[in-house]
């Protein structure tokens, strides 16, 4: 019989791949709102072009360029208003999900006891708003994608006047080509942005309501674990966290020197990494029921760690992910995973390695 611990682990695994799926699909309902507004871009850019003088001052283009900009600020608008209306909707279904998913591993008669706590939408809201990732605000992060925009796209017309560039060589160095799908335009990079925050809107969100669950259910957790997707995309700082323990709402290091940072899901860009939390036993909340005791009383739950993985992959993927002379480290027995890390999580320089080797 699975324990509670194990039940929970299936069901947060799951729930990561529904995650995925989510982030993916948001991905593309604002990309489609940024896309949608390219025929309109277009033809503002055109008419600019044709009216605007000999005198490319600042305040000048800007003046030719006023339907344009204007555009992209409504646009950015519009791409607000949906992504928080998506945030919105995540804080509600995670709160659910969360509730939902300890009260389906947790014998009754430990709910009887220990009932399981539900976070309000308003605090997980508020906290979600209020925590930056990668040293900003949501809202920060995209005034500053518009704002570049808006630069890039000023800076792209005066160039091209003062170049001598034709009204369709100017748009199609903005709009980009239909044969290349439009990606090598200059406003691909605005979506490459706008993706990166999406996707970590997402992951960011979905971390603070698991924050907010846990917390408000301290009398039954005991700690969470930091749970890495065991893939060659794991990046180098998620790769050494997996399955390393941390406390409840401090969440400082148990038994480890590896910094929890601004964890899971909000450690990079695009991170999707996550956290499960470890039931505390039936002893400890002071039961003694045989059944109670063999459902909650089970080991953390065994699963294969990133460094267990690594070492079954082929030499190729193994250089893949941590290069030639790591790859070749690894395989010959000389450093482990952790051996690439300082004792702070940090990843070595191949000349750090080579004087750890001397």
């Amino acid at each position: 019989m699975k324990t509670a611990n194990e039940k929970l682990l299936d069901k947060l695994i799951g729930h990561e791949v529904d995650l995925q799926h989510l982030s993916n699909a948001q991905v593309v309902a604002i990309i489609k709102i940024l896309n949608s507004k390219d025929a309109e871009l277009r033809a503002a850019l055109i008419e600019a072009l044709d009216n605007l003088g000999t005198n490319l001052s600042a305040a000048s283009v800007d003046g030719a360029l006023s339907a344009v900009l204007r555009l992209n600020q409504s646009t950015f608008a519009e791409i607000r208003q949906a992504l928080d209306q998506a945030t919105d909707s995540l804080i509600g279904y995670e709160i659910a999900f969360q509730q939902g998913a300890l009260q389906a591993v947790i014998p009754a008669v430990v709910q009887e006891a220990f009932p399981i706590a539900a976070v309000q939408f308003s605090q997980v809201k508020a906290i979600a708003q209020a925590r930056p990732f990668q040293g900003r605000l949501l809202r920060e992060w995209m005034s500053g994608i518009e704002a570049s925009r808006a630069a890039s796209v000023r800076d792209a017309v005066r160039s091209g006047v003062v170049e001598g560039r034709t009204t369709a060589e100017i748009v199609r160095n903005i709009m980009g080509t239909r044969a290349e799908k439009y990606a090598d335009g200059i406003l691909q990079k605005s979506r490459r942005e706008i993706e990166a925050v999406v996707r970590s809107a997402v992951s960011s969100t979905a971390e603070a309501a698991s924050d907010k669950a846990y917390e408000a259910n301290s009398d039954i957790i005991s700690h969470v674990e930091w749970i890495s997707t065991l893939d060659t995309r794991t990046s180098t700082t998620c790769r050494i966290r997996d399955r390393m323990p941390y406390t409840l709402g401090t969440y400082l290091p148990i038994g480890h020197k590896i910094p929890w940072l601004a964890g899971p899901g909000r450690i990079h860009w695009c991170c999707r990494s996550t956290k499960l939390p470890i039931l505390k036993s039936a002893s400890k909340l002071g039961f003694s029921d045989g059944a109670t005791r063999a459902s909650m009383d089970g080991q953390v739950p065994q699963s294969t760690t990133y460094a267990e993985w690594l070492g079954r992959q082929s030499a190729a993927r193994q250089d893949e992910i941590l290069g030639p002379e790591r790859g070749k480290l690894l395989r010959q027995d000389k450093l482990k995973l952790d051996d690439f890390y300082n004792d702070k999580g940090k990843f070595l320089t191949l000349e750090e390695l080579r004087e750890r080797l001397e």
